[in-house]
């Protein structure tokens, strides 16, 4: 579906140029935009480097390990059908760190492998377990404690505090993460009590 919308938009956005006589704009815009997007990319791959290099050490350190044991009990308070699949929710743990560091890069294996694991245990092959949709709806609430990203752009465009963000991010992460968990919970309870389907 994405790929229509881009499409769609590459497509109306010639047509404009077309109708109102600025092709040769466009022609310099597209040409500028391809050369601003190398350059954001290889200025954002030093950043990315570091956070990696950081994750590492804390793998390596064991520090990763601590948080997400500090993180287990949260876990199982929201997971209570996996209190006893320490494997399951260990995986799922450091997948929640990685979130909140801010390493989509590094959380994304880690969210696949916690779905396959998840996916081991349910017994509806065919739908997707509680557990499951909740756990994915915790990955689509962009929790983040450390937004090394969007710190990275701000520091690029000259922000000489990128990180003064956090306090927000921290906000804006717990109240998208209480209405996703919120929204799924009265969905799901909704559809148990026959309610009928959306």
């Amino acid at each position: 579906m994405m790929n229509g919308i881009w499409a769609a938009i590459i497509a109306l956005s010639f047509v404009s140029a077309i109708l109102t006589g600025n092709v040769e704009s466009l022609s310099a815009s597209v040409v500028d935009g391809a050369v601003k997007a190398v350059e954001l990319a290889v200025k954002l791959l030093s950043t990315m480097a570091l956070w990696g290099g950081i994750m590492k050490i804390t793998e390596r350190s064991g520090l990763s390990l601590i948080i997400s044991r500090a993180l287990s009990p949260v876990m199982k308070l929201l997971f209570p059908s996996l209190r006893d699949k320490e494997d399951i929710i260990s995986v799922m743990s450091m997948n929640v760190t990685a979130n909140l560091l801010g390493l989509g890069n590094a959380a994304t294996p880690l969210g696949l492998e916690s779905m396959r694991r998840l996916q081991s245990v349910n017994p509806d092959r065919s739908a997707a377990s509680r557990d499951m949709i909740f756990f994915v709806v915790m990955n689509s609430a962009s929790m983040r404690v450390i937004p090394t990203t969007v710190a990275a752009l701000r520091q690029q465009h000259g922000c000489k505090t990128p990180f003064d963000i956090v306090p927000c991010c921290i906000l804006t992460s717990l109240c998208s993460l209480a209405a996703g968990l919120s929204a799924a919970y009265i969905m799901m309870n909704g559809k148990r009590k026959g309610a009928p389907e959306c």
